[in-house]
């Protein structure tokens, strides 16, 4: 994983010196995220699920952060960035929280991920209509798991737990998709990530991070 960054840091490091001059901008929208594989097995260590009732829903989170667009020509530029992201995944349906047995149905449990991405893109800039994509490193800060459970109204459970130490602190991915661009330097953006690591801490089940993000930007 560090040769993984250490090639992303020289490739942003190494256009500076083939670029004309960088430009700086901020964007923040919202992420639809997921998993896809063996997702399920991921929470074995933290819920039993009854006789496999369980429906899974994709986490809406945000993101927000920085980048910087570093022209190679009049069409063409590398935009490497740094991202604060909410990723996530929410479990629903016969389950049981470890320690509390009695609640056995109508549980929801959502894995609240914070993450920091740091993309290195390739972009074409087509009269305003972009499109891009690349590599993308992920670093996981927190992950929390929180269950809720009720029943007619009255909330039984309302628990959140550190699942930080379930996970695989890296994702390598890759990320692309399009978007456009206004004079005035306000950018629209819609880009899927695919994450390439298995999000298991031991890396034994195939379970891996997407997410669809819809961004507004700015050129400072």
């Amino acid at each position: 994983m560090k040769k993984k960054i250490l090639l992303l840091i020289a490739i942003a490091t190494s256009t500076f010196s083939f670029a004309q001059t960088p430009s700086f901008g901020v964007k923040a929208g919202v992420a639809f995220s997921g998993m896809h594989g063996d997702v399920v097995d991921n929470f074995k260590n933290l819920l039993d699920f009854t006789d496999g009732r369980v429906t899974t829903k994709d986490y809406t989170g945000f993101f927000a952060g920085g980048f910087a667009t570093l022209p190679l020509s009049e069409s063409i530029s590398i935009e490497p960035g740094v991202y604060y992201s909410q990723k996530g995944y929410e479990l629903n349906g016969a389950l049981n929280v470890k320690g509390l047995d009695f609640l056995n149905a109508g549980v929801k449990a959502v894995l609240q991920s914070q993450y920091v991405d740091v993309p290195v893109l390739l972009k074409a800039n087509l009269g305003g209509f972009q499109l891009f994509a690349g590599p993308q490193i992920s670093y996981l800060a927190k992950a929390d798991l929180k269950t809720t459970a009720g029943i007619l109204g009255i909330n039984l459970l309302n628990k959140t737990m550190d699942a930080t130490s379930q996970f695989n602190r890296w994702d390598a991915g890759v990320t692309g998709g399009i978007g456009y661009q206004f004079p005035n330097g306000i950018s629209l953006t819609a880009s899927y990530d695919y994450g390439l690591s298995r999000a298991d801490a031991n890396q034994n089940i195939n379970a891996y991070n997407h997410a669809i993000k819809l961004g507004i930007g700015i050129n400072l």
